[in-house]
């Protein structure tokens, strides 16, 4: 469900500054009151993505810090097995960076 929100919202995000793009190359060729109307659009355009984009940054800094809360409420409940985990992680990597 999140997945599906954050594609859509990427998607609008995308079809938003395609729109302002097109626009401005519109305001470029065209002059007078319509290119002051055309540059407008875009601009409103641009604010609408970055608003977007604002909420984007919003949801993933929060599952961020929820992942990172349960990450570390694991390790305290399960001290011992955090530090074989890591313990084992850490001799694969040595293992695969020493061979040649």
């Amino acid at each position: 469900m999140i997945e599906v929100n954050r594609e859509n919202l990427m998607s609008d995000i995308k079809t938003v500054l395609s729109d302002a793009e097109d626009l401005l190359k519109q305001a470029a060729s065209t002059t007078g009151e319509r290119a002051a109307e055309l540059r407008e659009n875009a601009l409103m355009r641009l604010k609408q993505a970055k608003e977007k984009a604002g909420d984007v940054q919003v949801v993933v800094v929060k599952k961020g810090k929820k992942a990172a809360r349960a990450t570390d409420d694991y390790v305290h409940d399960h001290p011992w097995t955090s530090i074989g985990v890591a313990a084992g992680i850490g001799m694969l990597i040595g293992l695969l960076i020493n061979r040649k």
